[in-house]
C-alpha cells in the first residue's frame, strides 16, 4: 500500500503534515511517499524521527491557498499538488492526501484522473457522528457550489456505495438536505430532485431531512449542493467547539465546578473525541479516477495520520471501482463540463 502525501499542504507543512505521514508509516504499515521541497522535507522527517525508510518525491513549487485553482494546477506543473495526483495516475501509488488548496486538488484530479464515466460532477464526502453511535456521511461539502437533480443523484448513488463499503450499512438510508421533512418543502433543486431518488434503482431513499436530524440518527447518508453541504460542516464544527469552550469557561474559578469536571472527564474526553474533525481525517473526493483525500487547511499531525487511514481504506475497499461498476450511467446527462471555479471549500 503506497499512499503519496503533499508535505506542502496546509497550515502547518510541513512539520505537522509529514510528523503524521511518519506516524500512519508506523502505526498502519503505509508505504508513505512525501511530495515537496526535499530540504524542508528533510528537515521535518528527521524532526519526527523518520527512518531510512521515507521517500521523497520532489516538488519545487506550492499552490498557495488564495491562488485560483484551476490557473495554478496549469501553469505549477511541478507543485506538490500536480506531482501527487501524477503519481496515481502513473500507477506508482494507490491514493493521495493533501491538506494545501482544495480548489487544486480537486482541479487538478479532474484535469490528470478525469471523471468516472457516468459521473458528471464529483463530490467532496465528510463523516458527521450521529448521538447513540454510529456516523452519516454527507456530500457534497464543497466541490461545487451549485448543482443539478442529476448530480444528486450521482451523489446518492456513490454515498450509498462509501456507507455499504466503507461504514459496513447494507443498506444504507438516504436523506435529501432540505428545510423541512415534508414532501413539499424545500428549493427548486430539493423539490425536482425528491421524486427521482424515490425511483432510483439501488437507493433506499427515507426522504428530507433537516439540518438538526442528521445528528439524530434518522439517515446514513444525506446529499446536498457544496453550497449548503459546506455551510452545514463548518457550522457543526464551531458549534461543537463552542460548546466545549464554554464547558471550560463555567468550570474555571469554581472548586466545586472543578471538582465535578474532573469526575466526568473521561467521559468528556470521549464525547470531544466522537466530535473532533480531526478523527476523521478527511473528506474523499468521490466521482474520479483515483483515491484523493481532501483533508482540513488545520489538519495536525493527527489529523493526517486519519486522512491517510482514510485513503487506505478507500484503496483496499475498491472504492472508485465499484463506483464506476454502479448503474450510475443512466441518471448521467453526459452534458455538464468540469468546472473548476466554484470551490467553496
Amino acid at each position: 500500500m503506497k499512499i503519496a502525501l503533499d508535505a506542502m499542504g496546509g497550515d502547518f507543512a510541513p512539520e505537522q503534515i509529514v510528523a503524521g505521514g511518519v506516524q500512519a508509516h508506523r502505526e498502519l504499515g503505509v508505504e508513505v511517499i512525501f511530495v515537496g521541497i526535499k530540504d524542508r522535507v528533510d528537515a521535518a522527517l528527521a524532526t519526527s524521527g523518520a527512518g531510512k525508510w521515507a521517500q521523497i518525491e520532489e516538488a519545487p513549487e506550492v499552490i498557495a491557498m488564495d491562488e485560483h485553482p484551476a490557473q495554478a494546477v496549469r501553469s505549477k506543473k511541478a507543485s506538490s499538488i500536480v506531482r501527487g495526483i501524477q503519481m496515481i495516475e502513473d500507477g506508482r501509488v494507490g491514493g493521495f492526501v493533501s491538506a494545501g488548496n482544495s480548489g487544486a486538488v480537486m482541479a487538478g484530479a479532474l484535469f490528470g484522473l478525469r471523471r468516472i464515466a457516468g459521473i458528471d460532477r464529483p463530490a467532496i464526502g465528510s463523516i458527521i457522528p450521529m448521538a447513540g453511535g454510529g456516523n452519516c456521511f454527507l456530500l457534497d461539502v464543497g466541490a461545487n457550489a451549485d448543482a443539478k437533480p442529476e448530480h444528486l443523484l450521482q451523489y446518492a448513488v456513490m454515498g450509498s456505495i462509501y456507507a455499504q463499503k466503507l461504514m459496513g450499512i447494507a443498506s444504507p438510508r438516504v436523506a435529501l438536505l432540505s428545510n423541512g421533512e415534508e414532501a413539499g418543502k424545500g428549493n427548486q433543486l430539493v423539490q425536482a430532485t425528491a421524486p427521482r431518488l424515490r425511483t432510483q434503482p439501488g437507493i433506499t431513499f427515507v426522504g428530507n431531512i433537516e439540518g438538526k436530524d442528521i445528528f439524530a440518527g434518522k439517515a446514513d447518508v444525506v446529499v446536498t449542493d457544496g453550497f449548503s453541504g459546506n455551510v452545514l460542516i463548518k457550522t457543526a464544527e464551531g458549534a461543537a467547539e463552542f460548546v466545549f469552550q464554554s464547558m471550560r469557561d463555567a468550570v474555571q474559578g469554581d472548586p466545586l465546578a472543578t471538582l465535578g469536571g474532573l469526575l466526568i472527564r473521561p467521559r468528556l474526553r470521549a464525547v470531544r473525541r466522537r466530535a473532533d474533525w480531526r478523527e476523521f481525517g478527511g473528506a474523499l473526493l468521490l466521482g474520479v479516477n483515483g483515491v484523493v483525500v481532501i483533508a482540513h487547511g488545520r489538519s495536525d499531525a493527527k489529523a493526517i495520520y486519519n486522512a491517510i487511514r482514510v485513503a487506505r481504506d478507500a484503496v483496499e475497499r475498491q472504492i472508485v471501482s465499484t463506483i464506476a461498476s454502479a448503474p450510475a450511467t443512466p441518471i448521467s446527462t453526459q452534458k455538464s463540463e468540469p468546472s473548476t471555479a466554484p470551490f467553496v471549500t
